[in-house]
């Protein structure tokens, strides 16, 4: 087929669907109906479908075959669209705050005000943070089963700092890193900017599948394990000891590092002890105050073995120099007077209520989720596609993720994921109907 004939067929079929006149949902002919149709060779044909889903106008999915994708859809919504008009219900983003927060801030800002040490805070830190209040956040994490001295400890500017800096010192362009199918989507965004290879592992109950894991690391140079073993984001698992143990011999038999993401642990009480307590010679924790403060403290905290601080610190450095010492000091003073301690409980049981209400509203629908996470996971039906019913809320005036931000693998399932802690309990109620509602009037 010439150039010129297959261009003009890609043209026509982008007309087509920018016109309407094949509208979201759209099931195409199959590549080989599509080269008989139109008298093209197979490859010819599968090449044109190719470039229509790099436009972003088709997907393809395994078993299933080629649709037309809902287009009107801002692109990647669930990571790229952190802002939302004030009239749209977040269950995109998750930032869970609790009433008195606000007054909660004016009081920390007027005791650090008055503290002794004010003039330091406008100097340069050292770049893993001040000695004595690393061994605040270490004293910290020992309500996270994780025993380690300040040395240890290193000061960032939130947990996806503390992510990046990990990358950009442990790890270079080209590595290969095993991930869960389903992961964090800021995780993805940080590997296709260092130029690394994600390697999707799928899930077998509350965990990795590790025979698929373990097949993988025979076959290629895997370096590195990328979890959330307390909670996972978006499932919601807490991985068994059995199953951390397990994990932690395989880690070894191919020398794998692991980043062990805790951002939301907080919320998941008598946890197993984190995989930085079962293998620390090759485990990097990485957490921080987003979730269990206020997403707007840009404090976190990378955990690691001795020989690797002085990397870590180094990537710190060329970063962000060191961490803001006003908002790491207000984080300190918060941890040491209990103020932590106490939004944690709140939240855990701010959690457990919204989950009820996902429960009560959703539960024919059977979503995924930890009783006390602020989030939960919605399968879809095989005929329903979660670009269509995405948009369908989004003009209800409701923005929700689909699985593509989350997912590392060719096959995104139809999914989404609901951020439960961004909105109050009725509004969330209301919310959730809304969805409950879009999701039947779109199954067939």
């Amino acid at each position: 087929m010439g150039s010129a004939r297959y261009k003009t067929l890609v043209d026509r079929f982008v007309a087509d669907i920018r016109a309407g006149r094949l509208p979201p949902g759209t099931r195409l002919p199959t590549h080989r109906n599509l080269a008989a149709r139109e008298k093209l060779a197979l490859v010819t044909a599968t090449r044109v479908y190719a470039e229509l889903e790099a436009m972003g106008l088709v997907s393809g999915e395994t078993g299933r075959g080629t649709f037309v994708r809902e287009t009107a859809l801002p692109h990647g919504l669930g990571i790229d669209q952190q802002a939302t008009a004030s009239d749209v219900v977040d269950l995109n983003f998750n930032y869970p705050a609790l009433p008195g927060q606000a007054e909660m801030l004016r009081n920390g800002l007027r005791q650090l005000a008055h503290a002794g040490d004010l003039d330091a805070l406008l100097r340069y830190q050292p770049h893993g943070g001040r000695m004595h209040e690393r061994g605040i956040v270490a004293r910290h994490i020992l309500t996270r089963g994780l025993t380690l001295p300040p040395e240890q400890v290193l000061l960032v500017d939130g947990a996806q700092h503390g992510l990046a800096v990990t990358l950009m010192a442990l790890l270079q362009a080209g590595d290969v890193i095993a991930v869960d199918a389903l992961t964090y989507p800021g995780f993805k965004l940080l590997a296709q900017a260092h130029q690394m290879e994600l390697l999707a592992i799928g899930a077998q109950g509350n965990g990795p599948n590790l025979d698929e894991l373990e097949t993988h690391c025979r076959q290629r140079r895997v370096r590195a394990l990328y979890c959330m073993p307390t909670l996972h984001n978006p499932l919601g698992w807490v991985m068994s000891l059995r199953r951390r143990q397990q994990l932690v011999a395989l880690a070894r038999r191919h020398d794998l590092l692991i980043i062990e993401d805790a951002a939301y642990a907080f919320l998941a009480e008598s946890a197993p002890p984190p995989l930085t307590a079962l293998a620390p010679e090759r485990t990097v924790y990485v957490s921080g105050f987003s979730k269990n403060v206020a997403t707007g403290l840009r404090v976190g905290f990378v955990a690691a073995p001795p020989e690797l601080i002085g990397k870590l610190e180094r990537a710190i450095r060329v970063t962000t120099w060191n961490t803001p010492g006003v908002m790491t000091a207000l984080a300190c003073n918060w941890l040491e007077d209990g103020t932590v301690a106490q939004l944690e409980n709140a939240k855990r049981q701010d959690a457990r209520v919204r989950q009820g209400i996902a429960r009560d509203v959703l539960g024919a629908l059977r979503p995924i989720a930890h009783p006390a996470s602020y989030f939960c996971w919605l399968p879809l039906g095989e005929e329903v596609r979660a670009d269509r019913i995405a948009m369908a809320l989004l003009e209800q005036g409701i923005a929700v993720s689909t699985a593509e931000p989350f997912s590392t693998t060719s096959h995104t399932p139809h999914a989404i994921r609901l951020a439960l802690g961004s909105v109050d309990p009725d509004t969330l109620r209301t919310a959730l109907l809304r969805v409950r509602d879009v999701i039947a009037a779109h199954s067939y």
